[in-house]
């Protein structure tokens, strides 16, 4: 019997050191895609720090609201003439309000005058509002009345009225409009945009990520995000 046990362990020995080589070869592989997951994960991670720290600085003093030292900072590049830019201007706003003291929201102006013809006259309104201190206002008011004047052959009088509303001194509003230094803050958001690869709106960074748009467009996921990114500040 026991010949006839070691003849039937020497015939499946082969098979078994041909499995063991397979299954370490297994192993082997997964741990080594792990390692190049993780490698290139952080490699992604330096390449964003990297472009953030380069990118061109912006319009300077950049429009925010909260704190300058807040834990999550939000800078979104918007189109005034951008349907989703319009549906998540009230989820900042909630946002805003909600995470008062820990989130710092800035907005920049990215315009898309190839897709949208009153995009830069709207930018220009929103700034040449913000030489009378009311940049905000007027920010509020051209997205939340976005349907009114985005068809529109020429909103400059529109844009005029809305200057009216929020209590402007409309004649020096409409000169704003004009002065070169508005169409350079404009211009200068743009530069940095597109040193940061924005090709289309709403584009929001996190602390310098940028969010893919199914998690920056959605307020649950967006919430998530900056919950996790206070979770790891020990906020």
């Amino acid at each position: 019997m026991k010949a006839d046990q070691n003849d039937g362990w020497k015939r499946y020995l082969p098979l078994m050191i041909i499995g063991g080589v397979l299954l370490a070869a297994v192993v082997g592989a997964t741990l080594l895609l792990r390692s190049a997951d993780t490698q290139t994960g952080k490699q992604n991670t330096n390449n964003a720090q990297d472009l953030w720290a380069r990118a061109a600085p912006g319009a300077e003093p950049a429009h925010a609201h909260g704190e300058a030292n807040a834990p999550v900072s939000l800078e979104e590049f918007g189109d005034y003439q951008c349907p989703p830019c319009a549906n998540i201007h009230p989820v900042l706003k909630r946002i805003e309000k909600d995470y008062a003291g820990r989130v710092r929201i800035v907005f920049r102006n990215f315009p898309l005058e190839g897709t949208h013809k009153n995009a830069f006259l709207a930018a220009r309104a929103a700034e040449a509002a913000g030489l009378q201190g009311k940049f905000w206002e007027m920010h509020d008011m051209i997205y939340e009345h976005q349907q009114e004047w985005a068809d529109l052959p020429q909103p400059r009088s529109t844009f005029a009225e809305y200057a009216s509303r929020i209590g402007l001194d409309r004649a020096r509003f409409e000169a704003d409009m004009n002065r070169t230094e508005v169409g350079a803050r404009v211009g200068a958001d743009m530069k940095r945009g597109l040193s940061l690869g924005v090709k289309s709106t709403p584009t929001i960074f996190l602390n310098g990520r940028e969010l893919p748009p199914d998690k920056s467009l959605v307020e649950d996921k967006l919430r998530a995000e900056i919950d996790a990114a206070l979770a790891g500040k020990g906020r």
